[in-house]
Order: C-alpha cells, then sequence, then structure tokens
C-alpha cells in the first residue's frame, strides 16, 4: 500500500481505540471484548474505502471518518458472530481465539449486538452530523443499514448456512458472496462518495469497482483455505473442506478460480477510468492489485 494509504490506516486506528474507551465499570468485560475484536488488527479494507472514494470524489477525510470507523464496528461485529459455535464454528481469527474462546459465548454474542449498535451511535452522533451534513450522514448510515441486513450481509450468512454439507450452484454462491461479502465493501465505497457529494454517473463506477472486489475478495479468500497455511491465515486451513463448503475452487477449479479473481481485479480497476488522475485513482487500483495478489 501507498504511504498515503499507511496514514490513513493508522488515522482509523486511532479514531476506533477513541470510539470504545475502557472503563472500570461493571460491564468493563463487555468493552474488553469489543476491544480485543475491534482493535485486533485486520486489513481495515472496508474503512479505507468510505475515506478513499471520499478523497477521489472531493471529499474531506474528517466528514468520512466517523462513518469509515461505523462500518469497520459492524464488520467486526459479524466476525465475532460468523466464528460462534452455531454459525460456523471457528476457534481462531487473525492467529489468536476467536472473541467466544477468549470471552464466553454468552458475552462474544453481546460484544457484537454492542459493536452494531455502537456504529449507528457513532455515524448519527451530533459531531458526526455536524461534520457530514444532515441529509450526507442520513443517506450514508441508511446505505449502511440496507448492506447490513436481510438484504445483505445477515442474508448471505443465512444462505452460508442453508447451503452446508450441500453441493450448491455458481450462482448461488454468486448470490451468498455478493450478500454476505460484497455488500458492505459496495456499501464503503458508496458511503465516501455520498459523504463527498459525487454525482450518480461517479457513485455507479465506485458500486460497480467494489462490486468486483469483493467478489475476488471473497475467490481469493476461497483460494487461500486451499493453498494456505493455518501460520498463514490466522485460522485454520481446509475449514471449507472440514464444513463441506461449496467455493469458487470446488466449483471451477484452482486454476479457473484464479482467473476470475484477476479478470474482477481488471474489471475493477477499469471502473475507475471515470475519475480523475490522480494518487486517490492509483491507490484503488493498487488496492485492487493487492487484494487479488494477497497471501492472507
Amino acid at each position: 500500500m501507498r504511504k498515503r494509504q499507511q496514514i490513513l490506516l493508522e488515522q482509523i486506528e486511532e479514531k476506533l481505540d477513541s470510539y470504545v474507551p475502557k472503563t472500570d465499570t461493571l460491564y468493563r468485560n463487555l468493552i474488553e471484548a469489543m476491544r480485543y475484536s475491534l482493535l485486533d488488527g485486520g486489513k481495515r479494507i472496508r474503512p479505507l474505502l468510505v475515506l478513499e472514494f471520499c478523497q477521489l470524489c472531493g471529499g474531506e477525510v474528517s466528514k468520512a471518518m466517523p462513518f469509515a470507523c461505523a462500518l469497520e464496528m459492524i464488520h467486526t461485529y459479524s466476525l465475532i458472530h460468523d466464528d460462534l459455535p452455531c454459525m460456523d464454528n471457528d476457534d481462531m481469527r487473525r492467529g489468536r481465539p476467536s472473541n467466544h474462546k477468549a470471552f464466553g459465548e454468552g458475552l462474544a454474542l453481546l460484544a457484537g449486538d454492542a459493536l452494531l449498535t455502537l456504529a449507528f451511535e457513532t455515524m448519527l452522533s451530533p459531531e458526526s452530523i455536524a461534520l457530514a451534513g444532515t441529509q450526507p450522514a442520513a443517506e450514508a448510515a441508511g446505505t449502511l443499514a440496507c448492506a447490513a441486513g436481510a438484504h445483505g450481509m445477515v442474508g448471505g450468512q443465512v444462505i452460508d448456512l442453508a447451503s452446508e454439507g450441500q453441493q450448491i450452484p455458481l450462482e448461488i454462491l454468486q448470490l451468498m458472496d455478493e450478500c454476505k461479502t460484497g455488500s458492505l465493501i459496495v456499501a464503503a465505497a458508496e458511503m465516501g462518495c455520498i459523504l463527498a457529494g459525487a454525482s450518480q454517473e461517479k457513485r455507479q463506477a465506485a458500486r460497480k469497482y467494489a462490486s468486483a472486489i469483493g467478489l475476488a475478495f471473497q475467490i481469493v479468500d476461497d483460494i487461500l483455505d486451499v493453498t494456505g497455511t493455518t501460520e498463514d491465515l490466522g485460522k485454520k486451513a481446509g475449514s471449507d473442506a472440514d464444513n463441506q463448503k461449496s467455493t469458487y475452487v470446488t466449483l471451477l477449479g484452482l486454476e479457473k478460480a484464479q482467473e476470475a479473481a484477476l479478470e474482477l481485479t481488471h474489471q475493477a480497476v477499469e471502473a475507475l477510468d471515470i475519475f480523475e488522475e490522480g494518487e486517490e485513482k492509483q491507490g484503488l487500483a493498487e488496492l485492487a492489485e493487492y487484494l487479488a495478489s494477497r497471501k492472507k
């Protein structure tokens, strides 16, 4: 990643830390569980996309930062719940015990719930609204709500649960991933455009870029589950096979899955053609290529 993007990532980390301050209250174990997962690193791709597209469309990072952090809170809550025994039953996340392994199932569930509600508290606080403006703040928050709900991320998880142990066709797999993984990535790009007051034409291009990298991201995840190691991935390798999940590798084969990820990356870079040349545009193109070639 470029130095400018590394600076943005550092700013995201600082703001996330400030939104969940340590406390000595009777529910401090809840706060500890929230911080455990929220501040556990990760690629921060979604909040970075919010900030990058906001800047690309002429907006200010300060206006978009609360919304970028809120999106990461929702992503983190989804990971906590996804690891629970009633979902994917994963013991490791990013090289550490999953939240429910560290804090117990009940507290992990509540930590996820608390991060979800904190996301909307963060976006719709008086300070955030004053920075972004009432209409952009409401539209950005509404965009994230739709992406995270029954017709987006949660709906994709339902398809995932229903598909375990059976072979599903490619179109169902793609729909599942567009909802479960892609919806928040698309929302991230569009939220950045909304907060910058971008045109509908630019918003559509941003959605096309994000949709392509979102699907490529999931295909690469499927590839790494086969080719990566538990040490590299920070979670158990081969878990898709263990859970009898249909993946792009099982349906297309390893080579064609790799080709599909590269083609989607090319489509993402092409979608940026509408935007003016500059460091932000080049950074987004390089980000797409980085995600396609990542090893974890």
